[in-house]
């Protein structure tokens, strides 16, 4: 973007719009998940286990944008729900290793159908030249985001 925005006026400036796109997603998300006895960060979290087997606590965490002790409650809440099983590190036996059950599997496949309908239906209303512009749109945000305060 070569030009600035000019200011907005705080109910339609983009941050608001994202926050309500966020909120809006959040709360369909934990519909779409209620009947698997998934919340949305569990989703999150089986799904970077799916990702990378074998991540302890702390990094699970720092993957998820948690603190540990939320990583620590998140992953006892699974482990008693038989979605995840922790095991001891080969080289380090006090730290415990996190991988998904085969119940956590079929769990997790379940809920990325529920969340793939889901984002089907966000995206209805765009063609899917539009759909894939959106998201490379948001992935530079992304990034653009991160750089900041580190140039």
């Amino acid at each position: 973007m070569t030009q600035p925005m000019q200011a907005a006026p705080a109910a339609t400036r983009l941050t608001h719009l994202i926050k309500r796109i966020e909120m809006a997603v959040r709360a369909r998300m934990e519909e779409v998940l209620r009947p698997h006895g998934v919340s949305p960060p569990q989703y999150a979290a089986l799904s970077i286990l799916e990702q990378r087997g074998g991540l302890s606590s702390a990094q699970l965490a720092r993957r998820h944008f948690v603190t540990p002790q939320a990583a620590n409650q998140m992953i006892a809440l699974l482990e008693r729900d038989r979605l995840i099983e922790r095991r001891p590190d080969p080289v380090n036996r006090k730290i415990l290793r996190a991988w998904l059950t085969e119940r956590g599997k079929d769990v997790l496949e379940k809920c990325d159908q529920a969340v793939g309908e889901l984002e089907e239906q966000m995206l209805a209303g765009l063609t899917t030249t539009e759909a894939l512009e959106f998201r490379q749109s948001l992935e530079r945000t992304l990034t653009a985001l991160a750089r900041i305060g580190t140039d």
